[in-house]
């Protein structure tokens, strides 16, 4: 999509601090962190949310990144969190499937 931040920054456009990459998945760390240790995962396909997904196989990619990623950056042992914001009321300002890793220190709320 032209007109997508997230889609010019898979494209190179736009430039970002590169975490991870392969066939299907961009990450790379957050511009605003709200946690020592926050990167963006996004599918390089572009969905404008989860209600638009139509292959779940490219979400399944994203997830598996996280691992990845987490592992890469030794914060899977002491944990992490994945978080997907969905519409507005859901807090998505971006209008691009993305997950948000946050992790390197205790986080709060949300129990569970």
């Amino acid at each position: 999509m032209s007109d997508c931040i997230f889609c010019k920054i898979v494209e190179g456009t736009i430039p970002s601090k590169k975490v991870f990459e392969n066939e299907s998945v961009y990450a790379f760390h957050d511009i605003a962190p709200s946690a020592p240790v926050h990167v963006l995962i996004i599918p390089k396909a572009h969905y404008a949310s989860m209600n638009e997904v139509t292959d779940f196989n490219d979400i399944a990619e994203v997830h598996k990144a996280a691992v990845q990623i987490a592992n890469n950056l030794g914060v899977a042992e002491s944990g992490y969190r994945l978080i997907n914001n969905c519409g507005s009321d859901g807090g998505q300002v971006v209008y691009h499937v993305h997950y948000h890793l946050l992790a390197g220190e205790k986080l709060g709320g949300l129990n569970g």
